[in-house]
């Protein structure tokens, strides 16, 4: 996200752009641990519109930013409950009528692009394959690199510890080595976003959750073109990762926090729903593992532009799950209200005083 706005800011002609990063280096976070998932398929138009002007971007990656990897092999959501099905007819209609190439399919008809899955239990599916999954420490690296080349400065190794505020306005970031004035000051720290804005006497409603991740061993008993499967209903996951597999699941109970490390008897959880979906997979053996965390707000849509108690500090945070596959539009939006002009999508909805003024309706599809 911040590698993003960067980018987008240097690109507009701002030269003076200081991205800050506490880790060594870029992408070791949540952006380094993320699955990486592009999707349209969402519930609300606005999250649709982010998608649609996101993936246009990482369409056109290669050619304006630098190489980085991406798999247009499409999302297959499975649906086993009636009011799931109902839920994305509504949504697939939206989705089509902002020009997303979804279907709601059978499952004979899931079957046939995966056909090792077990649809018993499937009332109806949907598949878009405009739709797939990237890189998402490549498009990080990717964006940092165009924006130095373009003047910004990228600090790695540096901590904010602080941010000034006089007179209700943003005036500068402490750092562990030093204070840097700054005219706009954007909270893009994913998870601890809430712990910056705290620094600016800012509250923002984002906390952290972990999402738990296996890799199989070398696998060949799947379509090597296999979409992402998204099992809706225990949100379960899996894709191909190279020659491997790739699976997960929420855990809907765990509380938030910033445990990163995954979890054996939770591990052997996701692998049971695994095999109930996908039988084959018993023959799969587990080779690693690792947990990353969600960036999320209580209505699953993230917190884009400014707050009203400090003047000049924006937020792009709370994503909650979908910060890589919106990150190209999320810096657009941040580097157009920097500069006064008008945003390429209307987000006036993901500002911060919806949690003030009653919430607004959630993101239903979340995994």
């Amino acid at each position: 996200m911040g590698a993003s706005i960067a980018y987008h800011l240097a690109a507009k002609g701002v030269k003076d752009v200081v991205l800050l990063e506490r880790e060594n280096a870029l992408a070791m976070g949540s952006t380094g641990r993320s699955v990486g998932g592009i999707r349209h398929q969402f519930s609300s138009a606005v999250n649709i519109r982010l998608s649609l002007g996101s993936v246009a971007k990482y369409k056109r990656f290669n050619d304006e930013i630098g190489p980085a990897d991406f798999h247009w092999v499409g999302y297959c959501f499975l649906l086993d409950n009636e009011g799931d099905v109902l839920a994305f007819q509504r949504n697939a209609s939206l989705q089509q009528s902002l020009g997303v190439p979804v279907e709601l399919i059978t499952p004979a008809q899931a079957q046939e692009f995966v056909p090792q899955l077990n649809v018993d239990d499937i009332l109806a599916a949907t598949i878009c394959f405009a739709d797939g999954f990237g890189d998402p420490s490549a498009v990080a690296l990717g964006y940092a690199g165009a924006a130095r080349r373009l003047g910004a400065d990228i600090r790695t190794n540096t901590a904010v510890i602080g941010v000034r505020v006089d007179g209700g306005r943003v005036k500068a970031v402490r750092t562990e080595r030093d204070e840097i004035e700054a005219e706009w000051v954007i909270d893009a720290a994913g998870p601890w976003a809430a712990a910056v804005a705290a620094m600016a006497g800012v509250e923002l409603p984002i906390v952290p959750l972990r999402r738990q991740v296996f890799i199989t061993e070398p696998f060949d008993l799947m379509p090597p073109m296999c979409p992402m499967v998204i099992d809706f209903s225990p949100s379960f996951y899996f894709r191909r990762e190279g020659p491997a597999l790739l699976i997960g699941m929420a855990d809907k109970s765990e509380p938030p926090g910033f445990q990163t490390q995954w979890d054996a008897s939770f591990r052997d959880k996701v692998i049971e729903q695994a095999i109930h979906r996908v039988p084959v997979i018993e023959s799969a053996r587990i080779a690693r593992g690792w947990g990353g965390l969600y960036d999320t707000t209580p209505d699953a849509n993230p917190i884009i532009g400014p707050v009203p108690e400090v003047e000049n500090f924006l937020v792009a945070a709370g994503f909650s799950g979908h910060g890589f596959m919106h990150s190209p539009m999320a810096g657009q939006l941040i580097a157009e209200m920097i500069c006064g002009e008008a945003p390429a999508i209307d987000v006036g909805e993901l500002s911060v005083l919806r949690f003030r003024a009653g919430q607004a309706p959630a993101e239903k599809n979340v995994i």
